[in-house]
């Protein structure tokens, strides 16, 4: 599936008058979206309501899919701190497979409510980046490894996970406009934690099917609570399919 990575990270450091610019085009934005959704909002009319000069709003952003790539950015941060600081059990102190579950549910809700931004956020005229590694990839990873050391290819486990959890995004697009959206997030989440439990059960080990079969023990719940969390704080961020409009 085609997607355009937001780049994360730290922001570089902006002088004081740019980081003023930044916020108050980002927080005019975010008010059009609200009020006309994202098909109103145009870099002409983002320097109208701004007040800021259209060359502004040009350097800032580069084009009007940009618009909606720096708000997507800022919200992906906000998302990943609550993951990798956040209270229980989104953030660490809860068990590793109770974080999945909730992970799940979180990015879910987060992918729903970004839809229509991050289909916006898509520049028909760059490369789509393909193979580099999701916050969903990194942060599964981490925790299968803590909920279950015993699997040895965590990498192909984690990235079929990731998959899973994103491709919803594909069931809401073709999910009833009259359906409620509140329900239908349930349904995709009472499916990934079905999903989670599976992977991660206790039970008799059992030896997969195929060519290459490898034992798969009990899980191990609780361990190394907190290993690795610095490693996904970076990871870019994954829009869903659609392409910009002019």
């Amino acid at each position: 599936m085609d997607r355009v990575m937001v780049p994360l990270g730290k922001p570089r450091a902006e002088r004081a008058d740019a980081a003023r610019n930044r916020l108050r085009l980002l927080s005019t934005a975010r008010e059009m979206i609200t009020e006309s959704g994202v098909d109103k909002v145009t870099m002409d009319a983002l320097a109208e309501r701004s007040g800021l000069g259209k060359g502004t709003v040009f350097r800032r952003f580069g084009t009007r899919a940009g618009i909606f790539h720096a708000v997507l950015d800022d919200d992906e941060r906000a998302f990943q701190e609550s993951v990798l600081s956040g209270p229980p059990p989104l953030g660490p102190g809860a068990e590793p497979v109770e974080r999945l579950i909730t992970y799940g549910r979180a990015r879910i809700t987060f992918l729903m409510a970004h839809l229509a931004i991050a289909r916006a956020a898509l520049d028909r005229n760059q490369p789509v980046p393909a193979g580099e590694a999701s916050i969903s990839q990194v942060h599964i990873h981490m925790l299968l490894r803590q909920a279950r050391p015993d699997i040895r290819d965590l990498d192909t486990l984690a990235v079929q996970l990731a998959a899973a959890l994103e491709a919803p995004i594909l069931l809401y697009l073709a999910k009833p406009e009259d359906a409620d959206s509140g329900r239908h997030v349930d349904r995709l989440a009472g499916s990934w934690e079905a999903l989670v439990e599976h992977v991660c059960r206790t039970g008799t080990p059992r030896r997969p099917s195929g060519p290459d079969k490898r034992n798969i023990g009990r899980p191990m719940i609780g361990a190394n609570e907190g290993m690795a969390e610095d490693h996904h704080r970076h990871a870019p961020f994954r829009a869903v399919p659609g392409e910009d409009r002019p």
